[in-house]
């Protein structure tokens, strides 16, 4: 008689290889997003001294309105800039992460699939139809995975284009609301 304990075994051991996959993952990018924050930390702190030092030299009126104008652009490009960088850690991560998906779902399906050979092979005359419906039960959660997939990858896609439309707009508008105020 087939004994599919080690099979099981091996499935398993796969998921707990894509567990310890997934604590790193999250770990170096818990860790790159700590370090954006602490350079942004840095940064803020150097932008609000350069700019008490600027303001403190202010001596008229109009220096003090291009001043503020400079300084505001350079806020929203710090802004921008910071924005663009968590978006990229959580793209990244998202990429990743459906990466490790996506493998470890083939590698349980392979597994199955040869537990399922195997049973099939070993199964008691008249089973026949048990085992075509778990035959069928497995082909269609792996169609219904792949057709999630690829529609996860297409909102995906669709998103990233309208998070970098959205920056490049503001960066633009920052800009021409900047200039604007330059001129008046």
């Amino acid at each position: 008689m087939y004994n599919g304990t080690e099979q099981f075994a091996e499935i398993n051991k796969a998921g707990y290889d894509n567990a310890i996959k997934l604590a790193s993952l999250s770990l170096e990018k818990a860790e790159r997003l700590a370090k954006l924050n602490l350079q942004a930390a840095k940064v803020a702190l150097e932008q609000g001294v350069y700019s008490a030092n600027a303001v403190a030299g202010v001596k008229d009126v109009q220096e003090f309105f291009t001043l503020r104008a400079k300084l505001a652009e350079a806020g929203v490009q710090n802004a921008l800039g910071y924005s663009r960088g968590i978006y990229e850690i959580a793209s990244e991560a998202q990429a990743d992460f459906s990466a490790l998906a996506e493998e470890a779902w083939a590698s349980y399906t392979k597994g199955v699939a040869a537990w399922v050979e195997k049973a099939t092979k070993n199964a008691p005359a008249g089973s026949d139809v048990a085992v075509t419906a778990l035959k069928s039960t497995v082909a269609a959660t792996t169609a219904a995975f792949d057709q999630l997939s690829k529609a996860t990858k297409q909102v995906v896609s669709f998103a990233d284009a309208s998070v970098r439309a959205a920056t490049a707009n503001a960066a633009s508008a920052a800009k021409t609301t900047t200039k604007g105020r330059k001129a008046a």
